[in-house]
Formats: C-alpha cells, structure tokens, sequence
C-alpha cells in the first residue's frame, strides 16, 4: 500500500455546508469520523482541511477547520481559506502568525470569488507566505456552481503573479480542468508552481471508467512534457470524489512506482513542509 498525503480535503459538519449534496451522491456520511476512517483505512498519513463552501456562497470560519483539525489528534492540518477584501487578508495572516508551524497554507476561491491572483489586496498575504515558505492553493478550472466565473477561475491568471513572485509556492487546485495543457505549461515555465489532482472524478455516468482514462492519460501527458512527477499533488476533495476513485486515477497514470509515490506522498511532503 503507498504512503499518502491527501492535500485537499473539506469537511465541516455543519447543516448549511454546500458540499452536502456530493456527499449524498457519493454514498457518505460526509463528517469527522468518517473522513478519519477513511484515512486509516486507506493508508493516509496525513491530511490538510480546507473551507468548504456554505448555502449562502460564503466559505466555513477558518477558525471552524481550525477546531477541527485539533479534534483529529495531528491527522489533518488547517489551510486557511482567504477572501478577496482587507480585512479577510488581515484576519488570515494574524491567525497564521498564532497558529505558527501548524497552518500549512493559504486558499484562495478563484471563480467563486471574482477576483485573479494578482490583485494587490492578497500583497500582505503572499508576502507572509513568501516568508515562511507557505504554499498558496487556488481554485482552478471548473466551478461547483453554474454562477462561478470560468474566467477568473482559468489557470493561466496565475502567470502574471508567477511572473511577480517567483518565491511563492503556487498551487493550482484541481489541475485547472478541463484546461490540463494550460496547466501543464505553468509547471513547465515556473518552478514554483505546482498542481494537485483533487476532485476530478465528481459524479457517475455510463462513461465514467473511461472518463478515469482520459484523465490519466492527460495527467501522464502532462508528466512527459514537464519531464518529471514532481510538481503533481494527490488529493481527494472529500467529499466531492471519494478515495476509491482518487487512488484509482493515480494508479492509472502511466509513470514509474517511485512517481506514483512521489504524487502520492513525497511532493505534498515538501510542499507543504510536513516532518
């Protein structure tokens, strides 16, 4: 069994989270328990938390994931969720400064908020990040909602703040799909992005075992012109894909063992700086 790191995981328990309608169509229970015995049982080390969104559009209190976290004895650990507006930035980095060495990241909701990466409200937060080597997540590609904006959620609005900020562990969430070429060129051109594989099987269809292979076969492709496995996170984005399917997409790409576990583990191992 590979060791996993699974760098994309929601969960809130709350009544209003929006993620209850893929938690109902995957079959789960979608809470604390139940996340921590899937990690068990599917041999996954760790896990870091991010806000899912509530029915009103508005993602969950980071101090929620927070509280969370502690509730889950140093399985999972807090990415803290960032909105576009002073405030949110300020809150963001003041609890990142308290929770030092425990935080081990930023989100920002590209798409869901309208906003591209280099506005210069985040500039107080990407430079703490820049200080204490912590990756900065975004959403990318498709959104969860028919009202998210596809232009702010397009990869490529990550160039310019690459460009900018060349010391800022970038993340594009989701691979940017369905735009995996667009993605695949950011890991190319910038060493400082990467690329989780979180949620990209959401749903059943008549297709959906060859839906696996086209993206296996696109997240290979990618490898091969990047040249190396090493810019690819697993993650699930439970509830939205369950682990059966997130570590069968990851065994289906056409890489060496020691790829699939550097994908697995060893880049959200030194990424986001787990001992």
């Amino acid at each position: 069994m590979h060791k996993i790191i699974d760098a994309h995981i929601h969960c809130s328990e709350l009544r209003d989270d929006a993620l209850l309608s893929f938690a109902k169509a995957n079959g789960l229970k979608y809470n604390l328990k139940e996340l921590l015995h899937f990690m068990e049982s599917y041999g996954v080390f760790s896990g870091l938390l991010l806000s899912p969104p509530l029915s009103s559009g508005m993602p969950v209190p980071n101090e929620r994931i927070i509280e969370l976290c502690l509730k889950s004895r140093e399985k999972l650990f807090p990415i803290l969720t960032v909105e576009p507006d002073e405030k949110s930035v300020g809150e963001c980095v003041r609890l990142a400064k308290k929770e030092k060495g425990y935080v081990k990241g930023f989100k920002i909701r590209l798409g869901y908020v309208e906003v591209f990466p280099d506005n210069k409200i985040f500039a107080p937060l990407y430079e703490y990040a820049e200080s204490y080597d912590l990756p900065v997540m975004f959403h990318t590609g498709d959104t969860a909602t028919s009202s998210g904006s596809l232009k702010h959620a397009h990869p490529l609005g990550l160039d310019p703040l690459a460009n900018k900020r060349e010391r800022l562990k970038i993340v594009a969430c989701h691979f940017g799909n369905p735009w995996f070429m667009d993605t695949t060129e950011l890991l190319y051109k910038h060493e400082n992005v990467f690329a989780d594989i979180s949620g990209l099987v959401a749903g059943v269809s008549k297709y959906s075992k060859k839906y696996l292979d086209y993206l296996a076969q696109k997240i290979s492709e990618a490898i091969y012109y990047v040249g190396s496995a090493d810019k690819i996170i697993f993650g699930t984005d439970y509830p939205v894909e369950t682990y059966s399917d997130a570590i069968s997409l990851v065994k289906r790409i056409k890489v060496s063992r020691s790829d699939c576990q550097k994908i697995f583990f060893g880049n959200a191992r030194r990424v986001f700086q787990f001992d």
